[in-house]
């Protein structure tokens, strides 16, 4: 990319994706400017490259420095939790935003992404799917690691698919955990580690288990695509499950080779599933 494209605006959240992102558009020629969310984003993350600290609903703060650093393009990434509307306290220019986010403000999280990413085309910003930057780090199709699934998790991972589906369709999470056909514990605002340690006391006499992540149906992937770390695949071996399944082409791997490092290592499966497993092919 030429750098006359403009510099990539880094909306971020925690984890460690905001610095990968920032590397990448470093590293294509353009020039990466973090908009760090206080209380998310992680300083040894965003240290490294120019940002600034602003409050999740300070958006005038945010658009102005977006357009100072001459970010025409910007990038969503990182986990934040949702705060509750009497701890928002926004800026003049948040609460006109927020005006305009209207009934999608009460809406599920991709109700609230899919209005936040038409708003910031309305105010002049391309948004860009931070998978767009981080191709390798998108999982690919089938085991990743030397483990394969057997035919019960395969069966498991049919049945969380189609668990995941329903929910996604309602809005409500990417992520179920399946065990002998038995829903154990299904994604909501807690996220998918605190799922994982719900999974493991709910988990059934026998060996087994599976967590399935998935984007929803139709979501906006520019903005919260599901993503799996390594912790996720210690998570899910202390939970005593038998490995995670994942949409291929629609989830990013924070540090692909440790994970499949730690699948191995625990002997856990690493599978990513395609269109024809999720139509019932």
């Amino acid at each position: 990319m030429a750098r006359d494209a403009g510099g990539v605006g880094i909306l971020a959240g925690g984890g460690p994706l905001p610095g990968q992102v920032a590397a990448a558009v470093a590293a294509s020629g353009r020039s990466p400017f973090i908009i760090a969310f206080q209380d998310f984003a992680e300083p040894a993350v965003v240290g490294a490259w120019p940002h600034v600290y602003v409050r999740l609903a300070a958006a005038g703060r945010i658009l102005s420095e977006l357009r100072e650093h001459g970010c025409r393009d910007i990038v969503l990434i990182g986990p934040v939790k949702r705060p509750s509307l009497r701890d928002i306290r926004p800026d003049a220019e948040g609460a006109r935003i927020l005006a305009r986010l209207g009934r999608a403000l009460f809406a599920g999280d991709d109700g609230l992404l899919g209005a936040l990413v038409r708003i910031l085309g309305e105010e002049g910003f391309t948004v860009r799917g931070a998978h767009e930057f981080l191709t390798a780090s998108l999982g690919r199709l089938g085991a990743l690691g030397r483990i394969q699934p057997d035919e019960r998790s395969l069966s498991d991972i049919r049945r969380g698919m189609e668990v995941v589906r329903t929910l996604g369709r309602l809005d409500i999470g990417q992520g179920c955990v399946v065990q002998d056909g038995v829903v154990l514990t299904v994604e909501a605002m807690e996220g998918t580690d605190a799922m994982l340690d719900r999974a493991g006391a709910c988990r059934q006499p026998g060996e087994g288990g599976v967590l399935v992540k998935l984007l929803k149906p139709g979501q906006e992937k520019r903005a919260d695509m599901p993503t799996i770390g390594p912790q996720t695949i210690n998570r899910a071996a202390r939970s005593g499950l038998a490995g995670v399944a994942f949409e291929a082409g629609g989830t990013l791997l924070t540090d692909p080779t440790a994970c499949i490092a730690e699948a191995d290592r625990l002997g856990l499966f690493l599978y990513g599933v395609g269109h024809a497993e999720q139509s019932g092919a």
